[in-house]
């Protein structure tokens, strides 16, 4: 990917038309091509870990027995104990609020029958269950702070539907060479992740939360 391109869209990005009154997120958008997403082979869906965080914090809920409990305890967001589930099993309107507050769950492993019968209809769907993929389903005697640590930089890259990506790479609190960094390693995973590689990239463009995309070279 032509970094010098991507500096280019990030410093266009930056002019006074597109400021606000909120730091915006930079998003990366690949268009895919010659992929059959019927076939979940060709599909993608993964996590990957950023050089950088996002410049925002990411938000994390524990939902923990007591053997998590006190570890989670001044790392995470939230935290909500088994004894909890009953309150969230009867209110799916709590249930779908913390859903959309929270970017990231983790959970204990013993418990993860519960945690799937009590909030699977509303973080499933969402892309949001504990995923021992991404490392947030933890034993009892797991340690919470390292893998809170990583998820303020990891982003979920996907494209199961339609051909195309699109997922943060920062925000514009951060230094350009960061979100260029954090780009080149996004585009690498996605040409990592596609059956042909460079054949399957259509092209990349750049945004901010509220401005209209910037084609960047490859």
């Amino acid at each position: 990917m032509n970094k010098k391109s991507i500096e280019n869209a990030i410093k266009e990005l930056r002019k006074e038309e597109h400021k606000k009154k909120f730091s915006q997120s930079f998003d990366l958008i690949v268009n895919l091509k010659d992929l059959n997403l019927k076939n979940p082979d060709e599909q993608l869906d993964f996590f990957t870990v950023l050089s950088h965080s996002l410049g925002k914090k990411v938000k994390v809920a524990a939902l923990v027995g007591p053997e998590l409990h006190e570890k989670a305890k001044g790392v995470v967001d939230l935290i909500i104990t088994q004894t909890e589930f009953d309150k969230y099993a009867a209110d799916k309107k709590l249930t779908k609020r913390i859903a959309t507050e929270y970017d990231f769950f983790i959970a204990q492993a013993d418990i993860m029958p519960k945690v799937a019968q009590v909030f699977g209809r509303v973080l499933g769907p969402r892309g949001k269950m504990p995923n021992p993929k991404l490392g947030s389903v933890l034993p009892g005697k797991g340690q919470v702070e390292p893998i809170y640590e990583r998820l303020q930089k990891t982003v979920r890259i996907s494209a199961k539907k339609s051909p195309i990506v699109q997922v943060k790479v920062g925000s514009e609190s951060m230094k350009d060479e960061e979100i260029v960094e954090n780009i080149v390693l996004v585009y690498n995973q996605i040409i990592h992740h596609t059956p042909k590689e460079k054949s399957n990239i259509k092209n990349a463009m750049l945004k901010l939360t509220m401005s209209k995309p910037i084609k960047v070279d490859l």
